[in-house]
């Protein structure tokens, strides 16, 4: 893996190449496919409606840079004759001595060969019944997905996706980084979870919610299991602790208003022991 301060190397992109495609819907989605993850060189090997596709483009949902560029091809040796190494993807056990890939391996293996400037490509087959044995046979290897044996086939752009999806996890730094991350988590202490339960405690006896008061013991008890079920974050604990330093500020006679401000520091300073709280 490279350190943050190197570039990454230079890689030559797969190929995707299908072989006689019979919807150009099914080949602007395949399009798509490939520009979420960074693939943009689209070969067809006769597709059965011709080419160029309206029907295409409209379904590739603005990869037209994959669409501008297909290369068009009367068969599968001529489209395949400038690479050095090629998957074919097939979810039928075939005949011959062809090692089979996972497509994880299949993503690092053209990944590797990408780096060392190899061409390669990866086959898939029409729609309807996929690559023919011969096809198959022009390949170096086969990959194949770990799917229900009863239901394997995969719509072609799904095929496409996968693949496409693998390519691009093996060039990542670590296979579980994310195009975004969340907000940096601070756990809430147990003196902070501990702070929120007294002061919910406090609010609803001032309110006379603990009734009748022999059963106060088991109410709170629910009241600390219900909030002490998950890990709060400190951020979540200023929300809630909001939430109830609004029943000591407000009230039906005592609406927000121009007095907001000294109810609010008097509510904190019995709260808080002289500590200013958050409303946020």
């Amino acid at each position: 893996m490279n350190s943050e301060n190197e570039p990454a190397p230079a890689v030559m992109l797969p190929a995707i190449v299908l072989v006689e495609p019979q919807l150009g819907e099914n080949i602007g989605m395949v399009a798509r496919a490939m520009a979420n993850f960074g693939l943009s060189e689209l070969r067809l090997v006769n597709p059965r409606d011709g080419w160029p596709s309206e029907k295409a483009r409209a379904a590739a949902s603005r990869a037209d840079h994959v669409i501008d560029a297909v290369t068009v091809f009367p068969d599968l040796a001529s489209a395949i004759a400038d690479l050095s190494f090629v998957f074919a993807t097939t979810a039928r056990e075939r005949d011959g001595f062809k090692a089979v890939r996972s497509p994880v391996e299949a993503g690092r293996a053209l990944r590797a060969r990408g780096i060392a400037g190899q061409r390669t490509g990866i086959l898939f087959g029409r729609e309807r019944f996929g690559l023919a044995n011969e096809e198959v046979g022009l390949a170096d290897e086969i990959v194949t997905f770990p799917v229900e044996k009863s239901f394997a086939s995969l719509n072609i752009a799904q095929a496409v996706l996968l693949m496409s999806y693998e390519w691009m996890k093996s060039g990542l730094a670590s296979e579980t980084d994310t195009a975004f991350s969340g907000p940096d988590i601070v756990p809430a202490s147990k003196e902070q979870l501990q702070g929120l339960l007294g002061h919910l405690e406090q609010a609803l006896e001032a309110r006379g919610y603990f009734r009748p008061a022999a059963k106060k013991p088991k109410m709170v008890d629910n009241l600390r299991a219900v909030l002490t079920r998950q890990a709060f974050t400190e951020a979540e604990i200023k929300v809630l602790r909001g939430v109830v330093a609004s029943l000591d500020y407000f009230s039906p006679k005592e609406k927000r208003g121009e007095t907001y401000p000294m109810r609010k520091a008097a509510a904190d300073r019995a709260a808080h022991g002289g500590d200013e709280g958050s409303d946020d």
